[in-house]
């Protein structure tokens, strides 16, 4: 194993953080030495349409992977909810990071809340997940586009082109803009995405020696929640173009709860579906065992019919 870690980044200033926080990581619990690699994805150039329509977000991992497979860089730092359930043979994820605020953040520079907004206000995501929670609240709003990194979409909000926006509080708090944020949707008013607020650290599934030396950086509760949470979205096909929510947290007991939520991505307005479910959880199968019991609730009330087709 070489002495210096490369760290493949995404070269937003958000992900430049997250992979400065893994750097720093490294050297103070791992005394190991790292230098990052910045790169530019596909889902970075691409700002003009949806990521349903031109090939979800996978497309901001595939070229980080690409440094792996050829050896310029051993690391990749992501963040989870952007990682396809299913990962490319020969690829494994080493840890799970502990968690950031989960919640989606609410940004105006006029308005104080979902609620205060006025009729036919423009809100601006393109996330379905949020869409389809956004709407079943408030049928009168206009969902407008927004893609582009977190500064990109904060100063299209400043110049006018929409009355507010919805943002992942994690990244806003990552990067000290916590003042941006006027309020927090709670699970039961937006449920995040599976993985929201998590970084995940991914390498070759062959780099044992690097494998095994991360593991004092994973972060157990954070990554059996995350585990039961994507085993909803792998078992309904979870992508962009799905408006799918799954959210699980710790209970005083030490019981996980798991909520998911799910919406059309073809008729935003229709009715959500939702289901829960509680359990004693204490390794990655009974996690994914708890999301597949969620996932019964879901297909037993109508799931696939809210699906796309095969």
């Amino acid at each position: 194993m070489s002495d210096t870690i490369v760290i493949a980044t995404r070269e937003s200033r958000l992900a430049l953080w997250q992979a400065e926080h893994v750097r720093a990581l490294l050297a103070d619990r791992l005394g190991r030495r790292a230098e990052l690699l910045g790169m530019t994805t596909r889902g970075d150039q691409i700002l003009d349409r949806a990521l349903s329509k031109v090939g979800g977000k996978g497309l901001f991992v595939k070229e980080l992977e690409a440094a792996l497979a050829d050896g310029r860089a051993q690391l990749a730092v992501h963040s989870l909810k952007d990682v396809p359930m299913e990962l490319p043979a020969g690829f494994a994820l080493a840890a799970v990071l502990p968690r950031e605020d989960p919640r989606d953040a609410f940004v105006s520079p006029r308005y104080a809340s979902l609620a205060a907004l006025p009729r036919g206000a423009r809100v601006g995501t393109s996330s379905l997940r949020r869409a389809v929670q956004l709407l079943a609240v408030r049928p009168d709003l206009r969902i407008e586009p927004l893609r582009g990194n977190l500064d990109t979409r904060l100063r299209k909000l400043d110049e006018g082109a929409m009355d507010a926006i919805v943002l992942a509080a994690a990244g806003l708090l990552r990067l000290g803009l916590g003042d941006r944020i006027r309020a927090r949707f709670e699970p039961g008013e937006m449920l995040p995405a599976a993985g929201q607020g998590a970084l995940a650290l991914e390498l070759r599934a062959d780099n044992a020696a690097l494998h095994a030396a991360l593991v004092p950086l994973a972060h157990r509760p954070t990554w059996l929640a995350v585990e039961a949470e994507r085993a909803v979205s792998r078992a309904l096909g979870g992508s962009c173009s799905l408006p799918l929510a799954a959210h699980a947290c710790w209970q005083g007991d030490g019981t996980l709860a798991l909520d998911a939520l799910l919406g059309d991505g073809r008729q935003l307005d229709r009715p959500l579906l939702r289901a829960h479910a509680a359990a004693a959880v204490g390794d990655v199968q009974a996690a994914r065992a708890l999301g597949d019991r969620v996932v019964v609730t879901m297909r037993e009330r109508g799931a696939d019919a809210y699906l796309p087709a095969p």
